[in-house]
């Protein structure tokens, strides 16, 4: 059977939170006689715990290996292999803790990497399988995303077979992330295994797994909000894997056996919480079918109740997958023949007494026996109600073929129903096959054609056999018509009942095995002596004997205990287990508990009464057989034998028969008068030896015997049985076998010679392997032909040179030999020899060593004993036998050792002194050390306080005394009413606490304690005779008062409150007048989850409220009220509207649903279709790319020449022409937003300096003066002043921004204005600034919330957003100066570059390189270029060789000069191409005035064409003159804005815009013209690529030395507003993020470069940048690109990229969660500082001018608010703004009219 791996610490989580709970109390015992008997339950005899193995991490698993004799145990991060007998340890292996991240897949995938931090993780045990048949353990964790192994057995250290495999030589293997995810990887999420044998014929073996689903949504995910998520796609619910280990290793773990997929059944996503499976087992059923049967395989699991959902409850389900019947047979795809059922577990009692988990099963033969809990409405800390149900394996197989029947053919809705959560499965419902005849096989295991998989909709019910609280596991077995149950409970005890044929309860004991820790789930009976029982609990593993029936010594309490187990045995007179009897399968010889007492032996006399007148012989006279030795008899024999007789004289000549038993009866015939002879006796026995008692009787019926005072007997044995090797053989001889060893043991014919010797003695294992110096170990050695007799091995076993002296009574002919090793000289280390005829050597070898103590701890005790020391030392693992004595005599009990460690409990003491203590190994003298332990008084309780407790239990008692110190651990019980004792816990040396135990009913008992394991006993009375001794070790000296549990309700005693949520919640609890004297402390109200505070308590009444948010998702939440063990749910707590809303809402989801899935449709059909295409257009570019990579590499070349030239130039501090701080500003904050400023970014009329630059400056009202008459400033300065004081009022300005934003004519443009007016006047005070800011987003946050979440902040229509925009910018403007600036100025750069590369239309814009479709010119323009020497006097240079294209027009020629002479110059200071002449000199004597327009232009199709470097026919070197001209010539105007109608430069509009009188020829051009401009858009594209990559990463990256505190804040911001609304979607949260930093600041700075550099931006370069932008925008989404062929080029263009960028911006959103969040007062400090950086830039009194014009022309409705406002109301700030209006009202306007 698979156990399932919940991990050690679920089991040690459950036994600290249950408090343990009694069993159901016997009906004929009183319940205080039953807590003694459980109390003293290790002495009751029934069961008995025969050896024991400590594990140090909590156990998970463990596997019987059966024919080797093996435990294989799986604890927390390790693995170890124990001997079956004595679970001593053979072998053991590390396997945790490692690295790792529940995020990251296995390391073992090799291309696989992972950014989250991997910390050292525990490794717990999910899957521990034997595999017989290829010698493997199937082990598996819970690291590495549930990653298996195979190890070796008989070597669990052992890995037998690497994977994935390593280095070569091994064929290199593909390994996928679904062959590495094999179990759960959560320390609580469950896991079964179950190998699978080959079907006959077939493959390998295979393995069932069952696991939890652990991924994204489920509980046990990671709540960091990530979006990785490894288990959906690679860890289905239940699997079928590949496990041949000799096959091909590429298919090992996966799920194509044949078929393929099918071989899974995984959940769909979306129905995930509504169907949790929890794992309970897996197993085989038959084990060992008939001849032509199939064994199932079964799985237990449980479907979870939903968590907040108390109507939910969990469903117990048992599942039946088929398996092959051979390698001819068709294989069932798993989801084809599963089908599932519920169990249901219940009593009469309805709902109450349904006890819907399932815990344990256990399969036997024919029934099902399974243990079910009801959980608890809370984490109580007594045990849950559990009960033990029985289900015919028979009705499950009726109830499946039931089901089949009414699926397909005659179909019944309410009986089965097809799984539509699972993602394989046939769906949606069932339907009648006509014209099929269901087969039985297809009737047992479903057909492709059938639907599947099934869910059998009505449970198969049965009532609980058994009741009992904190059950965990079941074991079963039958044995003498009874059933014998065993089961393990969650405080450690192991409970064995006796069920009859009826399955009634007929007896039950109980033994504690590891009191407090819980009993695994699953037990097992050993397979090589089902006697025997292993189990396994929180930290061990134990050996337990099924039944100790030698505590009862007559037959009538051995048959009268009614144990299935116990019978008496008539000839040993004794009770016994039957394999313990001789001949107990024999009539009479063996009686067991079912046979009742009747049939114990008696004696009886006849006749009842005797004639004393007549006379009888006496017994010497009656006629007797004599004793005869008989030599054995081979089994088949046919011979003659003699039998004397004595008294024969007066019935000699009677017919007799010779009867050997068992019917078998032969001749006899007389000899003489005192021989008798048996004809022909053939006896047969298939045992080693058989003795046949024979006896004579008379012929004919009733049989009678003559008397046989001494019986004779006849030995019958058989060679060929219980004689494997050849010394077992032949030593039968000194029994009087005649055997032979010949290919195995053989009667030794008559004429065979005498047997020669047998091979070398073979020595398998010996143990122990080591021993104390001064010998006495009993060393036993197991093995074959270790001699035929003892005398063959006397003296012939040796350690090295030390002899071993062989014990006659432990010695077995061949097997083993048990021997006392001899004292040897020294320490020494070799092989054991054994020498009988030949030698024979061990492999392993023999140690002496010498074992040293050297220190013990704790040093002292009380003396009542129970202490449990450890003792520190060396090789203390020695030897056989170990013994530690305390004062020479007294044995320390419950040994454990170590190689460096002995634990054990220490006795009672009989006085307070130090007693020495001695550790003996082998009974031989102490171990030097000089131990001693110290016997102190015992500790003294004083008083216990309170001394009331509700009848529940659970109540804190605090217990004072003294000496605690001395306390390893206590419980306190109460008697007579008391259920089960509850664990103390120490404080100090003064002050224990103890839950109070739960009592049966209201009354007072006296209490116990046990300190240590031991009663405590109140010495003082005692000794002051004021209690009987026994009276005081009940410690009767302290009693409990039980009371009854106290009673709450609400004030109104109403069972359902409405709140909105968001609202502050106060719950005002009443509670009944009660004598408990609770105090604050001890009560605990919860809504749910969440803790209400409790604030006020009286005897009467409790006052609590509410701190943190309700979930409103959850709908419902239970008011629950908490005193120790008690419960009360007193109320339900209803969030949200009202029913009308919730019909409403239904209506409308339904509505919704339905177009969804019409919609749906529609969209999975144009999905498809635009998939092809957008894999088609992909295979277009990149055949594109590969043609045109040649002019990429050029392209890229030269412009990375150039761009290094000019990184090269650039000065951080100088060369980059950043604005400054008030222009960025003015320049963000008022783009086009205001009207009272757009109009004023033009520049003044420049003047021209001597070197030729422009000195100007660009003006802002609010960077100047504030302009108004000096006769209007007093007034208004002063109320400037008190509207800004009002403006510094946070409540006076957030009704104020309300009130404007719910005017209608209140426009967005208007918005935005008093945003940006509002960030300017309060720049001094960002703090403020940020508080106002965050007040308003969270109004906007609950706006949102309401409709729909993720629509927030993706625009910018209010002033808050307006706000953020604004705070964003001035925040981040050092991270756009220090770390974005420069790659943001060298892509711009390098977009102008490439531009001119290639030619350009003057007159349209259009260029041969760019990143815009719409701005490609689409003609194959040949261009030259042309390096020219120009000389100019400006800019601080005289001459330059400047480089021009030959399609150039003169404009475009004088702008690249400009360029080049002005670059370190801003671009402000540049002359315009207007202001300059360009002449040039042909010759010496010649010289051309070069203009775009002159006489010599030519004419085409009507239209002037302007003039170019090729026009004038301008050669390569030529050399050119440039200069300023004092009055510019407006006749041309800018080349740009001249009418198409009447000129062109290197286009025709024909080309393009003439549609319809396009020739043929141009119409063919045109299906040509795709490839030539994408191809043109692809070159750019790469050549700008690594430019693209530095801003996109300097943008999305963080420095250490300055990380970005705002975003940080922002961001922690965001996830608080989102937790306390409820809103757990990590989209809407990523998309909150997007919309306020990427989107609203980056992507309007990209779009904008003239807000940062003080460069020309021309409008090429614009549409460049929207395609950019667009990308940004694109990196920063979630939703998938859907693009095809007709999609636009700026989305197809960085499509390939796009992923890539996701990833960056998601590692960064992470990256800056992972940050150190910051407290209110580190961002005020930084945004202080940030308005100290830039104090007196703006005035501020221009901006409040321009708030009070809005503040004025709203006046009533900022009034109507203000006095609408309580806070505004009480602080007068009504009478404040009419304060300010008074002053302003008369002014302004005049003083406004004249400035």
């Amino acid at each position: 059977m698979a156990p399932r791996a919940a991990g050690g610490a679920p089991l040690s989580a459950r036994a600290a939170a249950a408090s343990p709970q009694p069993f159901p109390t016997p009906p004929q015992y009183p319940v205080p006689l039953l807590l003694l008997l459980l109390l003293g339950a290790a002495r009751a005899g029934a069961l008995e715990i025969q050896r024991r193995f400590p594990s140090p991490t909590p156990t998970n698993n463990f596997a019987l290996d059966g024919a080797a004799g093996t435990v294989y145990l799986a604890a927390v991060n390790r693995l170890y292999q124990l001997s079956g007998a004595n679970l001593s340890l053979e072998a053991e292996a590390a396997v945790g803790p490692v690295p790792d991240s529940p995020l990251c897949h296995a390391p073992q995938l090799p291309q696989a990497s992972c950014e989250h931090p991997r910390r050292l993780t525990d490794n717990y045990n999910k899957i521990l399988q034997l595999d017989p048949g290829q010698g493997l353990v199937v082990v598996c964790g819970s690291i590495y995303q549930g990653f298996c192994q195979l190890r070796r057995r008989g070597n669990i250290s052992a890995v037998a077979v690497r994977f994935p495999p390593a280095a070569p030589p091994a064929e290199p293997v593909t390994v996928f992330p679904s062959m590495l995810n094999v179990a759960a990887n959560h320390p609580n999420a469950s896991t079964v295994g179950l190998v699978l044998p080959p079907a006959a014929g077939a493959g390998g073996s295979r393995l069932l797994v069952g696991a939890t689903y652990t991924g994204y949504g489920s509980s046990f995910f990671p709540r960091n909000r990530s979006l990785e998520d490894h288990r959906f796609e690679n860890t289905p619910e239940i699997a079928i894997r590949s496990l041949d280990a000799r096959g091909d290793l590429a298919k090992l773990f996966t799920f194509d056996l044949n078929p393929s997929d099918d071989n899974i059944l995984k959940i769909k996503q979306g129905a995930k919480e509504q169907h949790k499976l929890g794992f309970v087992s897996a197993f085989l059923h038959p084990p060992d079918p008939p001849p032509g049967a199939q064994p199932y395989a079964y799985l237990a699991l449980n479907s979870e109740a939903r968590a907040g959902d108390k109507e939910s409850q969990a469903r117990s389900l048992l599942a039946r997958i088929c398996l092959p019947h051979g390698a001819g047979s068709d294989a069932k795809k798993l989801t084809e023949s599963y089908i599932q059922l519920g169990l249901q577990c219940a009593g009469g009692a309805g709902r109450g007494d349904l006890y819907s988990r399932l815990v344990s099963v256990f399969p036997a033969r024919e029934r099902l026996f399974a243990v079910f809990e009801r959980p608890q409405g809370s984490p109580a800390a007594r045990a849950a109600p559990a009960a033990l149900c029985a289900f015919r394996f028979a009705d499950v197989r009726a109830a499946i073929r039931a089901a089949r029947t009414a699926c397909f053919v005659e179909p019944a809705p309410d009986v089965v129903a097809v799984l539509d959560s699972v993602v394989q499965g046939t769906g949606p419902a069932c339907e009648r096959k006509r014209n099929i005849q269901l087969q039985p096989e297809q009737l047992d295991c479903g057909a492709a054609h059938l639907q599947h998989p099934l869910s059998i909709l009505q449970p198969l019910k049965a009532t609980p056999v058994f009741r009992a609280p904190g059950l965990t596991s079941v074991a079963v077995a039958s044995v003498n018509n009874y059933t014998a149950v065993f089961l393990g409970t969650v405080n450690g005890r192991l409970l064995k009942i006796n069920l009859n044929e009826s399955m009634q309860v007929v007896s039950r004991r109980v033994v504690t095995v590891a009191y407090g820790e819980p009993v695994h789930h699953v037990m097992q009976f050993d397979p090589a002596d089902s006697g025997y029982l292993y189990l396994m609990t929180s930290h061990q593993m134990a050996r337990v004997k099924v039944a100790a029936c030698n505590v009862h010594s007559t037959c009538g309490d051995c048959v009268g205990a009614a144990d299935a187990y116990c019978g008496w045995c008539a000839l040993e007179t004794r009770c016994t287990l039957q394999q313990d009897c001789a001949n107990s399968s024999q009539h009479h010889f063996w009686t067991s508990a079912s046979e009742g007492p009747s049939r114990c032996p008696a004696m009886t006399v006849l006749p009842a009464e005797i004639d004393v007148r007549q006379e009888y012989p006496s017994p010497q006279d009656c006629p007797r057989t004599l004793l005869s030795p008989l030599a054995p008899v081979p089994t088949g024999g046919s011979q003659n034998i003699l039998v004397p007789l004595a008294n024969t004289a007066f019935f000699q000549g009677a017919a007799l028969e010779c009867s050997f038993g068992l019917e078998e009866i032969f001749e006899a015939v007389w000899v003489n008068e005192s021989v008798v002879r048996c004809d022909q006796v053939v006896l047969h026995t298939t045992q080693k030896s058989q003795v046949f008692p024979l006896s004579l009787q008379l012929k004919g019926r009733p049989a009678r015997f003559l008397d046989s005072p001494e019986p004779m007997t006849v030995v019958v044995y058989n060679c060929a049985t219980g004689s494997p090797d050849c010394s077992q053989c032949l030593g039968r001889e000194d029994l009087g076998h005649l055997c032979v060893w010949s290919d195995g043991c053989r009667l030794r014919g008559p004429l065979q010679p005498m047997p020669g010797t047998c091979p070398a003695p073979e020595i398998r294992a010996i143990e122990p392997l080591s021993g104390p110096l001064d010998g006495g170990t009993l060393l036993t050695i197991r093995g074959r032909n270790l001699g035929r007799r003892l005398s063959d091995v006397a003296h012939g076993v040796w350690i090295g040179g030390v002899a071993c002296e062989p014990l006659p009574d432990r010695y077995t002919v061949s097997e083993e030999i048990v021997c006392v090793t001899g004292p040897a000289p020294g320490p020494l280390s070799d092989i054991v020899t054994v020498n009988a005829s030949k030698e024979g050597k061990s492999r392993d070898r023999f140690s002496y060593v010498l074992p040293l103590v050297h220190s013990l701890e704790p040093p002292m005790g009380p003396k009542a004993g129970g202490t449990r020391i450890t003792i520190h030392g060396n090789d203390l693992h020695v030897g056989s036998e170990l013994q530690v004595l305390v004062n020479d005599t007294d044995p320390c009990t419950e040994l454990m050792r170590t190689d460096t460690s002995i634990t054990c409990t220490m006795p009672e003491g009989a006085l307070p002194a130090p007693v020495p203590v001695c550790v003996r190994f082998e009974r031989r003298g102490c171990v030097h050390g000089n131990l001693t332990f110290w016997y102190m008084q015992n500790p003294v309780i004083t008083a216990i306080s309170p001394r009331r407790s509700p009848v529940s239990g659970g109540r804190t008692i605090t217990v004072a005394g003294e000496r605690f110190h001395m306390v390893q651990n206590v419980s306190m019980a109460v008697h007579h009413i008391g259920r089960e004792p509850t664990l103390c816990k120490v404080l100090n040396s003064t002050l224990i606490t103890c839950p109070s135990p739960g009592a049966l009913s209201n009354a007072s008992a006296p209490v116990d304690f046990f300190i240590n394991g031991r009663a405590y006993a109140d010495e003082v009375a005692v000794t002051e005779e004021l209690l009987d001794p026994e009276e005081a070790q009940r410690g009767s000296r302290f009693r409990l008062d039980y009371l009854p549990n106290p009673q709450f309700s609400t004030a109104k005693r109403e069972k359902w409150i409405k709140h909105h949520p968001g609202e502050p919640l106060t719950l005002v609890i009443h509670k009944e007048q009660d004598s408990l004297g609770l105090q604050s402390h001890e009560y605990r109200v919860k809504i749910g989850q969440v803790s209400c505070d409790i604030q006020i308590v009286s005897d009467r009444i409790i006052h609590c409220s509410v701190n943190e948010s309700l979930g409103a998702a959850e709908g419902q939440l239970p008011i629950t009220i908490q005193v120790g063990n008690f419960n009360q749910t007193i109320a339900t707590l209803q969030l949200g509207g009202s029913e009308t809303a919730i019909v409403v809402s239904i209506v409308i989801c339904s509505v919704l649903l339905l177009l969804s899935v019409v919609a749906l449709f529609i969209f999975c059909t144009k999905s498809r279709r635009a998939e092809r295409y957008w894999q088609k257009t992909l295979l277009q570019m990149e055949e594109m790319e590969s043609q045109i990579r040649e002019e990429i590499r050029k392209g890229f070349a030269e412009l990375q020449t150039d761009m290094t030239d000019l990184t090269k130039e650039l000065n951080r501090s100088q060369g980059i022409p950043f604005l400054e701080y008030k222009h960025f500003v003015t320049r963000t904050f008022f783009p086009k937003c205001s009207s009272l400023y757009e109009e004023r970014y033009v520049l003044p009329s420049q003047t021209l300096n001597s070197q030729g630059s422009s000195q100007a400056q660009e003006t802002h009202p609010l960077l100047g003066e504030w302009k108004i008459p000096e006769s209007c400033r007093p007034n208004m300065e002063e109320g400037i002043s008190l509207f800004s004081s009002l403006l510094n009022n946070k409540h006076f300005l957030i009704v104020f921004v309300h009130a404007l934003e719910q005017q209608k004519d209140f426009a967005v443009r208007d918005r935005c204005s008093l945003a940006s007016l509002l960030t300017i006047a309060l720049h001094g005070k960002l703090e403020y600034y940020t508080s106002i800011m965050k007040e308003l987003l969270v109004d906007l946050i609950d706006a949102s919330a309401a409709k729909n979440p993720k629509l927030m902040l993706r625009r910018t229509e209010s002033v808050v957003e307006k706000m953020l925009t604004n705070w964003m910018s001035i925040c981040m403007y050092s991270c756009l100066r220090e770390t974005v600036g420069e790659p943001f100025f060298l892509l711009l750069c390098a977009i102008k570059q490439q531009i001119n590369k290639g030619s350009i239309d003057a007159i349209t814009g259009k260029a041969r390189y760019t990143l815009n479709e719409e701005w490609l010119l689409r003609e194959n323009i040949e261009a030259k270029p042309r390096n020219l020497n120009v000389s100019f006097q400006g800019c601080g240079m005289d001459s330059l060789s400047v480089r021009a294209m030959d399609t150039d027009t003169l404009t475009q020629v004088k702008e690249k000069i400009l360029e080049a002479f002005c670059k370190n110059v801003p671009y402000s200071q540049w002359p315009r191409a207007e202001d300059v002449d360009l002449e040039w000199f042909a010759s010496s004597t010649q010289s051309y005035i070069l203009r775009d327009l002159d006489d010599t232009s030519v004419v085409e199709d009507g239209r002037k064409k302007l003039n170019t470097l090729a026009h004038y026919k301008i050669p390569e070197g030529a050399s050119l003159a440039m200069s300023l001209i004092d009055k510019k010539d407006n006749t041309l105007g800018r080349v740009k804005d001249l009418d198409t109608e009447k000129y062109f430069h290197l286009v025709l509009p024909t080309d393009e815009l003439a549609e319809p009188k396009k020739s043929h020829r141009q119409s063919h051009r045109k299906k040509v013209l795709p490839e030539i401009y994408l191809t043109r858009l692809l070159s750019t594209k790469g050549t700008l690529q690594k430019f693209l990559d530095d801003l996109f990463k300097a943008i999305l990256s963080i420095r250490e030395d300055k990380p970005p505190l705002a975003v940080k804040y922002f961001f922690d911001f965001l996830e608080e507003q989102a937790e306390k609304r409820g809103i757990s979607d990590p989209d809407t949260l990523h998309i909150w993020k997007t919309n306020s930093l990427p989107l609203r600041f980056w992507v309007n700075i990209l779009k904008n470069p003239q807000f940062v550099f003080d460069i020309d931006k021309t409008d090429h370069i614009d549409a460049c940048l929207s395609v950019i932008a667009q990308a940004f925008i694109d990196a920063c989404s979630i939703s998938d690109l859907q693009l095809g062929k007709d999609s636009p080029t700026n989305k197809l263009l960085y499509a390939k990229e796009i992923p890539e960028y996701r990833k960056i911006v998601q590692r960064y959103y992470k990256q800056i969660q992972d940050m150190t969040p910051l407290s209110e007062q580190e961002m005020n400090a930084h945004l202080a500082e940030e308005s100290r950086k830039y104090q007196n830039e703006f005035n501020t009194n221009v901006a409040m001018a321009e708030i009070y014009k809005y503040a004025k022309r709203y006046r009533p409705q900022i009034m109507a608010a203000l006095e609408a406002n309580p806070t505004a109301r009480r602080t007068q700030l009504q009478h404040k703004f009419e304060q300010v209006v008074a002053l302003m009202e008369d002014n302004i306007y005049e003083c406004y009219s004249e400035a």
